[in-house]
């Protein structure tokens, strides 16, 4: 009789051993599962975006955009740039004449009445440039170029409006000054120019010489001689 109760609590016995390995086996399987949901969550997110495109097509979209806005706004700044050129020249041509340029002596002062419309043109210049739109590193270089140079300009042509109200005395050092921050102007938007330049060119619109009126010893960028749109 006993040995047959040994006989029969063998196989009892082992049951609790059983069950605490299927139960391990269970909960492995159950943590790996977790762990895959969490892994695959990330690795989603990475590959589609919040509308279901993978995110390589999203920035893709993203760079074409940019793209065409910044093409529309190279048109739209040189177009302004030619403008403004046009207001200026008078401006630069009266300075040259009666300020030092290049070591030469200056000509006759140039009347109150002139040196006004100089001011409103500079003044309206400086006012075009003042709200610059959102654009690319590049227009923003070329936009902000443009308009320190009118800026500049605009400085030397109050400093030569001071100068005709200053004392004689004082009157050829002011005009100096004020050929000194016309040169600025100058370089400064020659710099501006090339780099719009360089824009139109690989936007495929050719060559943009939008470049102010320069004399040597000026330190200005000139245009490089190819043809207009080439």
């Amino acid at each position: 009789m006993s040995n047959r109760n040994k006989l029969r609590s063998g196989p009892r016995g082992s049951t609790p051993a059983a069950s605490t390995s299927a139960g391990r086996r269970l909960a492995m399987l159950v943590l790996a599962f977790a762990l895959g949901a969490l892994l695959a969550g990330p690795i989603g997110a990475v590959t589609a975006g919040g509308d279901g495109a993978p995110v390589g097509d999203q920035v893709a979209q993203l760079r074409a955009e940019e793209a065409r806005r910044d093409n529309a706004q190279i048109v739209d700044l040189t177009a302004q740039a030619r403008k403004v050129q046009q207001s200026l020249v008078p401006v630069l041509d009266g300075l040259a004449a009666s300020v030092p340029t290049a070591g030469a002596s200056p000509g006759p002062p140039a009347t109150r009445t002139a040196v006004t419309g100089w001011q409103t043109a500079t003044s309206a210049a400086v006012e075009g440039f003042a709200d610059p739109p959102s654009a690319g590193t590049g227009v923003n270089i070329a936009r902000s170029g443009l308009a320190a140079a009118v800026r500049a300009l605009d400085l030397a042509v109050d400093t030569y409006a001071a100068a005709l109200a200053a004392p004689d005395v004082s009157r050829s050092s002011l005009l100096e000054l004020a050929g000194r921050q016309r040169d600025v102007a100058v370089a400064t938007w020659s710099t501006a120019a090339t780099q719009l330049d360089v824009l139109n060119i690989d936007a495929g619109h050719g060559h943009a010489h939008v470049f102010l009126p320069a004399v040597p010893g000026q330190g200005a960028l000139t245009a490089d001689g190819a043809p207009e749109g080439k």
